[in-house]
């Protein structure tokens, strides 16, 4: 697993920095968050304690699919999957297509955290 880093800066300020890297003028340099959120208060919903120890069970156990990991968690599938799509926008977890089921996949789970 890779660690990752996260960036926080208000919305405006993401929309000009994307704009500017789509328009070519600016370049992101190796050491920059790729993934950002607008507050803390984001940042702390997406990885709180429940989630990040659902990134920890999904990383150990593999679940074959969401709803294996509902029954592994004890969560309900509907919240689960509005979780595993959340962290997928974020780029945290890959929702992988096998056969007809979609598997979960964590893509870190370690995290440093730049406030801009």
């Amino acid at each position: 697993m890779s660690k990752v880093l996260i960036g926080i800066m208000p919305q405006e300020k993401i929309r000009e920095r994307m704009l500017a890297i789509a328009k070519g003028e600016y370049k992101p340099k190796p050491g920059e968050p790729k993934i950002w959120f607008t507050s803390m208060k984001s940042l702390a919903e997406v990885l709180s304690d429940e989630n990040r120890a659902l990134l920890q069970v999904i990383r150990e156990a593999k679940p074959e699919s969401i709803t294996s990991l509902a029954a592994m968690t004890g969560r309900k599938q509907s919240n689960l999957s509005r979780t595993l799509k959340t962290m997928s926008r974020y780029g945290l977890v890959e929702m992988k297509k096998k056969d007809r089921q979609v598997c979960p996949v964590v893509k870190a789970t370690e995290f440093q955290i730049l406030a801009a």
